[in-house]
């Protein structure tokens, strides 16, 4: 997709400073001082009304006496006057502004519409704004830091380098931090804040357009242009850069359902997981492993869908790693035939074969140990990476470890990462065994469990299907509002969802004529697009044995819907032949208004809440990721059979997500479909919706 132009924000050749101030740690006082530490060869116009100049730079005592065309102002000034000073701004031309003011958005009805009046004044003018509430952003590649916090100078000649889109300031320079003392590069850092005009999605595809950017760390509480953001991740993978995604809000309370479970079983930071996984972002939930993906996407060679293999000095933290690696889901194979003769040829007989590899301390005396067993492990196939799980202690031990592994990788040139974990952390270290690691592509990790962690994010990554379901998508003509049961089975019927034999009765005769036909025992159930929870008012009678007893439960069935709400007015019944008892799935649907069409698939009955055993899915996933996904639910080992119980209808269940997934598609108005319960069958028996309910708009 286009980078939007974003030159005259992150490039200006101009640059007007709105507050100027000589006094040290005022805002526009620290601007000025990161523009000349980095040595900003453009135009600086000083603003004050109060000073005629500011350390020997001649000021401006209004916006209105600028020379038109600047590039880029800062507005450090405080929020009251930040209207004015922005509608003066786009009069005189300038290009785009920085923020940093609060009270806006943020701030109650006064400052939203404050903000909105910014949005529309850069609409209007075509000033290209970021924030308010925000601390504005450093170019490193380019030498213009307009923020106020200060900004070291960067040499990113020779570093891998980040891009940083954070719509927390403070959190941008946290991350900066971190990555800068790894050793890495950054080309561009922004703060979005409140996004009044330009959002998180015009610094990405920025940054996607930019070759001196293979990586985009990201931190955000709420994308504001989801499908944009998605549409661009799309496009980031097939250029091969990496996003990862730091996004707080697992504890936030799911939104509210309008009448269905579904909308209720997924919420909102489910539902950007589902969705921004599937476009290819890495989604992390802490600093430490934001910074810890990122160093290894763009420091090491490309992480592959395998597993890892790990060479190790100690026996307990052999078993350790096991234990890791089964909790985070990370694969540690065995050893090909041909990698264990290799290896066994080139260690000790009194070392055993296994991965992890515990190499005891025999390297401190054999320093080659390391490269002759790295060999066949990097020509092995089933090892995507190799992890060096590694006692440091101190400089002296330090030194015979340290050199051997540098000189052998260096020597090796391996086309899969090599990552070195300390085991001891706290260890001192000479920087010098670090940097040299990092200089020949080896992230260093003082701890192993954050190394093995980051590692899985991206395997995972490698490993994720971003096949699409080539099925035609299914058009339905809805009426809005609830749609019954009745008429939902009516409709979803004919497009391949599984129903019980039966139908929709207006009457006692058409009711016995449905029963007679699908046989006896049979099921009633109350019809109403007021009534979506029937059993809670007595609407759902079962096991009626002979017309008799049908005859009864239709006056039965009126009588309690009548009690439980006199203005309900019933259309009618559903009669159905009664079912083989089964293994009860949760199956719905939605389409978000933000995020748009996903479905959500989980084990039935209580356990959907208690357990919420759900998992959400895109609804254009092949046959076999969707079966894939079924077999990630917690209970999963259910649905292949589990203690002498029958391996379950696993395809039945994926060709009915499949059709609902292509009705969700081709059918924007639906706003959810809610199939409650899907009752699976032994393999070959297939799968059953016993209910349904559509919302529409």
């Amino acid at each position: 997709m286009p980078a939007p132009d974003l030159s005259r924000l992150l490039s200006p050749k101009s640059v007007a400073i709105v507050g100027a101030s000589p006094t040290p740690g005022a805002l526009g006082n620290s601007v000025l001082r990161n523009l000349e530490r980095h040595g900003f060869s453009g135009e600086i116009h000083l603003i004050n009304p109060k000073r005629d100049a500011i350390d020997g730079r001649p000021c401006l005592h209004s916006i209105d006496l600028l020379p038109d065309g600047v590039d880029a102002a800062v507005l450090a000034i405080p929020g009251p006057g930040v209207l004015a000073a922005v509608r003066a701004l786009a009069q005189r031309g300038v290009g785009a502004a920085i923020i940093f003011s609060a009270g806006f958005a943020e701030g109650g009805d006064e400052g939203l519409a404050a903000q909105a009046e910014v949005a529309r004044i850069a609409a209007e003018s075509g000033m290209v704004v970021e924030g308010p509430n925000c601390l504005g952003m450093v170019n490193y590649a380019a030498g213009v830091p307009l923020t106020f916090v200060e900004a070291p100078v960067l040499d990113l000649a020779g570093k891998p380098a980040v891009g940083i889109v954070s719509q927390s300031g403070a959190m941008a320079v946290v991350l900066g931090t971190t990555l800068m003392a790894r050793g890495l590069g950054i080309t561009l850092s922004v703060s979005t804040g409140n996004e009044a005009a330009s959002g998180v999605e015009e610094y990405v595809a920025h940054l996607i357009a930019d070759p001196a950017t293979p990586a985009i760390a990201m931190i955000v509480e709420q994308f504001r242009k989801p499908a944009r953001f998605l549409a661009l991740a799309e496009c980031a993978r097939a250029a091969g850069k990496t996003i990862v995604l730091l996004h707080p809000g697992t504890s936030s309370a799911a939104r509210e359902s309008a009448a269905t479970h579904t909308g209720a079983m997924a919420g909102d930071w489910q539902l950007m997981k589902a969705k921004v996984e599937r476009a290819g972002v890495v989604l992390v939930d802490s600093l430490e492993a934001l910074g810890d993906v990122i160093e290894i996407a763009v420091r090491a060679k490309p992480v592959g869908a395998g597993g890892a293999a790990v060479l190790t000095e100690s026996g307990a933290f052999k078993a350790l790693t096991l234990d890791l690696a089964e909790t985070i889901g990370l694969a540690l194979p065995a050893m090909s035939g041909e990698t264990a003769a290799a290896m066994r040829a080139a260690i000790p007989d009194f070392i055993p074969l296994s991965n992890p590899m515990d190499l005891t301390a025999q390297a401190l005396v054999d320093p080659d140990l390391y490269r002759r067993t790295l060999i066949p492990l990097l020509a092995d196939d089933n090892f995507a990476a190799l992890v060096f799980g590694i006692i440091q202690t101190d400089p002296e031990t330090a030194s015979r470890k340290f050199p051997a592994i540098i000189d052998a990788v260096k020597a090796l040139d391996p086309q899969k990462p090599v990552i070195f974990a300390g085991i001891d952390d706290g260890a001192e270290v000479p920087a010098a065994y670090i940097e040299g690691l990092r200089a020949i592509g080896v992230p260093y990790f003082p701890s192993p469990d954050r190394a093995f962690r980051a590692l899985r994010h991206l395997n995972r990554l490698a490993a994720r299907d971003f096949a699409r379901a080539g099925a035609a998508p299914v058009s339905l003509d809805l009426p809005s509002g609830v749609i019954p049961e009745y008429r939902a089975k009516q409709l979803l019927g004919p497009i391949g969802i599984p129903f019980p034999a039966g139908g929709f009765a207006a009457t006692i005769e058409e009711a016995r004529a449905i029963a007679a036909r699908v046989g006896y025992p049979v099921a009633i159930k109350a019809q109403s697009a007021d009534l979506s929870h029937k059993s809670d008012a007595g609407g759902v009678l079962l096991n009626l044995a002979d017309a008799a007893a049908l005859e009864r439960a239709w006056v039965t069935l009126h009588r309690n819907v009548a009690a439980h709400d006199a203005a309900i007015a019933l259309d009618g019944a559903q009669v159905e032949a009664m079912g083989r008892r089964g293994v009860e799935l949760i199956v719905g649907a939605r389409n978000d208004p933000e995020w748009g069409p996903v479905i959500l698939v989980g084990f039935g009955g209580v356990t959907a809440e208690l357990l919420r055993d759900v998992r959400l899915l895109p609804p254009d996933l092949t046959h076999d990721a969707i079966v894939a996904e079924l077999r990630a639910l917690k209970q999963g080992a259910l649905l292949d059979g589990y203690r002498g119980s029958p391996a379950l209808d696993v395809d039945a269940v994926a060709r009915l997500i499949a059709d609902l997934g292509r009705v969700l598609v081709g059918t924007p108005s639906i706003r959810e479909i809610d199939l409650n319960p899907v009752v699976v069958h032994p393999r070959g028996d297939g799968v059953i919706a016993l209910d349904a309910l559509i919302l529409a708009d």
